[in-house]
Protein backbone atom coordinates (compact mmCIF):
# COMPACT_ATOMS: atom_id res chain seq x y z
CA UNK A 1 0.00 0.00 0.00
CA UNK A 2 1.34 3.66 -0.94
CA UNK A 3 -0.19 5.64 2.14
CA UNK A 4 2.75 8.45 1.42
CA UNK A 5 1.00 9.78 -2.02
CA UNK A 6 -2.41 10.94 -2.54
CA UNK A 7 -4.57 7.88 -4.62
CA UNK A 8 -7.24 9.63 -6.66
CA UNK A 9 -9.74 7.77 -8.99
CA UNK A 10 -11.38 9.50 -11.62
CA UNK A 11 -14.35 7.36 -13.53
CA UNK A 12 -15.03 9.09 -16.99
CA UNK A 13 -15.88 7.08 -20.32
CA UNK A 14 -13.98 10.53 -22.34
CA UNK A 15 -10.42 9.26 -23.33
CA UNK A 16 -9.18 12.88 -23.90
CA UNK A 17 -11.00 13.99 -20.54
CA UNK A 18 -9.04 11.31 -19.18
CA UNK A 19 -5.76 12.09 -20.21
CA UNK A 20 -6.26 15.96 -19.76
CA UNK A 21 -6.93 14.94 -15.82
CA UNK A 22 -3.88 12.89 -15.37
CA UNK A 23 -1.82 15.63 -16.71
CA UNK A 24 -3.63 18.57 -14.84
CA UNK A 25 -2.55 15.84 -11.39
CA UNK A 26 0.84 15.61 -12.71
CA UNK A 27 0.98 19.11 -12.33
CA UNK A 28 0.07 19.29 -8.48
CA UNK A 29 3.08 19.82 -6.12
CA UNK A 30 2.03 16.96 -4.20
CA UNK A 31 3.09 13.13 -4.65
CA UNK A 32 -0.11 11.58 -6.57
CA UNK A 33 -1.41 8.23 -8.12
CA UNK A 34 -4.28 8.61 -10.21
CA UNK A 35 -6.32 5.24 -11.40
CA UNK A 36 -8.73 5.65 -13.96
CA UNK A 37 -12.14 3.58 -14.92
CA UNK A 38 -13.94 4.34 -18.23
CA UNK A 39 -17.48 4.02 -16.72
CA UNK A 40 -19.78 3.85 -13.71
CA UNK A 41 -19.56 -0.38 -14.12
CA UNK A 42 -16.12 -0.32 -14.17
CA UNK A 43 -15.92 2.31 -10.85
CA UNK A 44 -18.14 -0.27 -8.69
CA UNK A 45 -16.54 -2.73 -9.99
CA UNK A 46 -12.84 -1.59 -9.21
CA UNK A 47 -14.43 -0.08 -5.39
CA UNK A 48 -16.28 -3.09 -4.35
CA UNK A 49 -12.76 -5.46 -5.27
CA UNK A 50 -12.15 -7.49 -1.58
CA UNK A 51 -8.85 -5.99 0.03
CA UNK A 52 -8.86 -2.53 -2.48
CA UNK A 53 -7.00 0.10 -1.48
CA UNK A 54 -9.48 2.92 -1.42
CA UNK A 55 -8.76 5.80 -3.04
CA UNK A 56 -8.65 9.53 -0.83
CA UNK A 57 -11.14 10.95 -3.50
CA UNK A 58 -12.85 9.55 -6.43
CA UNK A 59 -14.15 12.21 -9.34
CA UNK A 60 -17.05 11.07 -11.10
CA UNK A 61 -18.66 12.29 -14.61
CA UNK A 62 -22.11 12.32 -14.27
CA UNK A 63 -22.86 11.27 -18.05
CA UNK A 64 -21.34 7.73 -18.94
CA UNK A 65 -22.68 5.20 -20.61
CA UNK A 66 -23.64 1.84 -18.61
CA UNK A 67 -23.81 3.42 -15.52
CA UNK A 68 -23.49 7.14 -14.88
CA UNK A 69 -22.60 9.09 -12.54
CA UNK A 70 -25.77 10.06 -9.80
CA UNK A 71 -26.37 6.40 -9.79
CA UNK A 72 -23.01 5.47 -8.66
CA UNK A 73 -22.60 8.47 -5.96
CA UNK A 74 -26.22 6.38 -4.92
CA UNK A 75 -24.54 3.21 -4.20
CA UNK A 76 -21.49 4.40 -2.90
CA UNK A 77 -23.49 6.37 -0.60
CA UNK A 78 -25.90 3.39 0.49
CA UNK A 79 -22.86 1.36 1.35
CA UNK A 80 -21.01 2.21 4.70
CA UNK A 81 -17.33 0.88 4.36
CA UNK A 82 -17.52 4.11 1.60
CA UNK A 83 -18.54 6.43 4.49
CA UNK A 84 -15.39 8.17 4.52
CA UNK A 85 -14.99 8.31 0.93
CA UNK A 86 -14.70 11.82 -0.94
CA UNK A 87 -16.45 12.52 -4.07
CA UNK A 88 -16.25 15.07 -6.55
CA UNK A 89 -18.72 15.73 -9.10
CA UNK A 90 -16.47 16.27 -12.09
CA UNK A 91 -19.15 17.10 -15.38
CA UNK A 92 -19.23 19.49 -18.22
CA UNK A 93 -22.93 20.44 -17.51
CA UNK A 94 -23.65 23.14 -15.21
CA UNK A 95 -27.18 22.45 -14.66
CA UNK A 96 -28.83 23.28 -11.34
CA UNK A 97 -30.27 20.67 -11.23
CA UNK A 98 -27.81 18.34 -11.87
CA UNK A 99 -25.77 20.20 -9.43
CA UNK A 100 -28.32 20.23 -6.67
CA UNK A 101 -28.67 16.74 -7.12
CA UNK A 102 -25.34 15.70 -7.06
CA UNK A 103 -25.07 17.38 -3.30
CA UNK A 104 -28.65 15.67 -2.00
CA UNK A 105 -26.97 12.61 -3.23
CA UNK A 106 -23.83 13.04 -1.37
CA UNK A 107 -21.45 14.63 -3.60
CA UNK A 108 -18.60 16.54 -1.46
CA UNK A 109 -18.14 19.07 -4.37
CA UNK A 110 -18.66 19.67 -7.93
CA UNK A 111 -16.38 21.19 -10.23
CA UNK A 112 -17.39 21.93 -13.88
CA UNK A 113 -15.06 20.80 -16.55
CA UNK A 114 -13.25 23.42 -18.34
Amino acid sequence: MQHDSLHILLADDDKDDRLFFKYAIEELKIKTRVTTVNDGVQLMEYLNQPDVELPHVVFLDLNMPRKGGIQCLKEIRSDKKFKDLSIAIYSTSGSEKDIEESFVQGANIYITKP
